[in-house]
């Protein structure tokens, strides 16, 4: 069992990692961040059945990705909303300060049609891929994570690389990054 006094110490250095995969999933700021607090309140919450020895960050994931699909799946997407009193500089400074570098690199480095492929998977071969090609996850926590057959994680993500593949497929050819004569 772990000691619930370390919690913050153990789990807060996988934040940023979480918020980001939270944001995949929620496609939305003020989701993923409501996503992230709900993961850590119950994370907290059962921090003291943890076993030490087993790997707390995919304990996290697992916890963040039965919250999403038991409460963020059923609700609609929201607009995020923005008081346009409240947004001034230093406003703007915090939510560029608060990014990751890998937000940043993919804002700069991912085109919308990349991203829009990615997003367009289903929900399953999209997890399966943001988990292994992002988060670098091997099929085994995966597995653990999403809590399915390691066979039905190497299919997901299978159909889910191959599906991007081929959603990708025109949007390279329309960069003339690829030969159209094949």
């Amino acid at each position: 069992m772990a000691d619930p006094t370390r919690f913050t110490e153990d789990a807060l250095v996988f934040a940023d990692s979480l918020y980001a995969s939270a944001l995949r999933m929620t496609r939305n700021p003020a989701d993923a961040q409501d996503l992230l607090q709900e993961t850590y309140f119950k994370a907290f919450k059962a921090y003291g059945n943890f076993k030490e020895g087993t790997y707390l960050k995919a304990w996290l994931y697992r916890i963040m990705t039965n919250t999403f699909i038991n409460s963020y799946r059923k609700e609609r997407r929201r607009p995020q909303e923005i008081e346009v009193d409240d947004f001034d500089k230093l406003h703007l400074y915090n939510e560029i300060a608060s990014r990751s570098a890998e937000e940043i690199a993919l804002d700069h480095f991912t085109d919308d049609e990349v991203r829009e492929a990615l997003e367009s998977l289903p929900e399953q071969n999209r997890f399966a891929v943001l988990l292994a090609d992002v988060e670098g996850f091997s099929y085994k926590d995966i597995a653990e994570i999403t809590e399915v057959p390691i066979g039905t994680v190497m299919s997901r993500l299978s159909r889910g690389r191959a599906a991007l593949e081929k959603s990708l497929a025109g949007y390279l050819k329309r960069r003339t990054l690829v030969e159209t004569d094949r």
